[in-house]
């Protein structure tokens, strides 16, 4: 977001106090927490770069696997995340930003100390405890800080820190593993967080509820349960959440095996792994998650219809199908990675337009709850259900191709396989539900800039 000339935009908080930013400083808040976001998806995806060591040295099933790469860590993430989202709808979203930096990045460092099961379920937890801090704060904070033109944009530069932590995560944690041992790539990773943390409080401002709305808001937010109520009401919330919890559980459920897949069909190393995925996720991830923002906020302005917020990701998702099942069946290692870059790029779309109208069905005081809400639902169903359950279908196919006479090493490579084509064809399901949230969306954010318009008074900035 480019610096815009000498515009600045103000706010009255009080008779005594006002607010005022460059477009500089918004540039500068929006890439600050896509850092933060970084961090956050480094520190959880090392996990999966690392997993088929981790294995191997502890003897642990893909079962196993899967359940501390997705129950053991969105169980806490996800639960965790409405409460702390509620305090960031009453008090400083820096600070709940700035302390759960912390704590994640040095549960993270923490993991490589890990002897047993026990020992990396806690780690595991903690890590999720951390991370539960970050996302609900921080899309209140851009949307208080942009405007609903500009929102699905900023959200998605934001939501981008998944493919640029994918990338430091493959790139870095593997290196480092296959040189220094796994145990030293979590410490490596960790540790530099805390110092951003300090580096996040002292620079990182905290705007006025609704200073990129125009509007003055009540001095506290609607009770929890009348807020809770009042988004699930929205049709067009309830297919959203359905359709972003689907593809997240197709997302986070073939991302965490797509190494192991790699190396097992493929006989890549893990710096191997590492090398390419990392390119691929710089590629692919950030690039489709920026293009899913711009495009819904272009095509929605030109057409004037919010229904493009909702369509952008139901059809990049659809497309994705096709070519995922090339990526997971094609014997051929290069076009199989090749494949991979445009599998990406649809398949991060849908995380600035669902988000975007999440903060748009809901009014100012309730956004970081709202984002909770949706975090809890796609976390819940994605990240809890979908590494768990795609190790349990690779064991399943796996021990069906043992049972036919298939070598061991073949049977597992198999199994693994046919469990990630499986997974592909689910976002079939999640696109119907973003086409079912299209029809009723327009109706439901007219309501609420009605009540909106109700509940607060319009301000014209100084």
């Amino acid at each position: 977001m480019a610096e815009q000339g000498p515009d600045v935009r103000a706010l009255e908080v009080s008779s005594t106090q006002s607010f005022a930013v460059t477009e500089r400083y918004k540039s500068y808040v929006v890439w600050l927490l896509f850092t933060v976001y970084v961090f956050n998806f480094v520190d959880r995806q090392i996990f999966s770069v690392l997993l088929q060591p981790i294995k191997e040295e502890f003897q642990f099933s893909d079962v196993q696997m899967g359940l501390l790469g997705g129950l053991a860590f969105a169980l806490l993430y996800s639960t965790l995340g409405i409460p702390i989202a509620r305090l960031a709808d009453r008090s400083s979203r820096v600070n709940i930003i700035a302390v759960s930096l912390a704590f994640w990045s040095a549960a993270t460092a923490m993991t490589g100390l890990a002897k047993t099961f026990t020992h990396l379920l806690i780690a595991r937890v903690c890590v999720g405890i951390g991370e539960a801090g970050c996302s609900p704060p921080a899309y209140s904070l851009i949307s208080d800080y942009f405007e609903p033109e500009r929102r699905a944009r900023a959200l998605s530069i934001y939501s981008m820190g998944i493919g640029g932590g994918v990338f430091l995560g493959f790139l870095v944690s593997s290196f480092i593993a296959e040189e220094y041992g796994w145990r030293s790539a979590f410490f490596v990773v960790g540790l530099p967080g805390v110092l951003l943390a300090v580096f996040l409080k002292a620079t990182l401002r905290e705007p006025p509820r609704g200073f990129s709305d125009n509007v003055r808001v009540a001095s506290e937010p609607p009770p929890f349960g009348q807020a809770v109520r009042s988004l699930w009401s929205r049709r067009s919330f309830r297919h959203l959440s359905m359709a972003a919890a689907l593809h997240a559980f197709v997302g986070y459920g073939v991302g965490s095996f797509v190494p192991a897949f790699l190396i097992r069909s493929h006989g890549m190393t893990i710096s191997e792994v590492g090398m390419a995925l990392s390119l691929i996720s710089a590629v692919g991830i950030m690039g489709g998650t920026y293009l899913g923002g711009h495009w819904a906020d272009r095509l929605a302005k030109q057409k004037k219809d919010a229904r493009y917020y909702m369509w952008v990701p139901g059809f990049s998702t659809i497309i994705a199908v096709p070519t995922a099942l090339g990526v997971y069946l094609l014997p051929s290692l290069p076009m199989a990675l090749a494949i991979l870059i445009p599998t990406q790029l649809l398949g991060y779309m849908y995380l600035g337009p669902s988000f975007t109208m999440t903060q748009g069905l809901v009014g100012i005081r309730e956004r970081a709850l709202a984002g909770a809400v949706l975090l809890l639902i796609m976390n819940l169903i994605g990240l809890g259900l979908g590494p768990t359950l795609t190790g349990w279908i690779s064991d399943l196919y796996r021990q069906s191709l043992a049972a036919g006479g298939a070598d061991a090493t073949v049977a597992t490579a198999q199994g693994l396989r046919y469990a990630l084509c499986t997974m592909a064809v689910v976002n079939i399901w999640s696109a119907y539900h973003y086409y079912r949230a299209a029809k009723t969306l327009r109706d439901d954010l007219e309501l609420v800039k009605r009540e909106q318009e109700e509940a607060t008074s319009v301000h014209t900035p100084a």
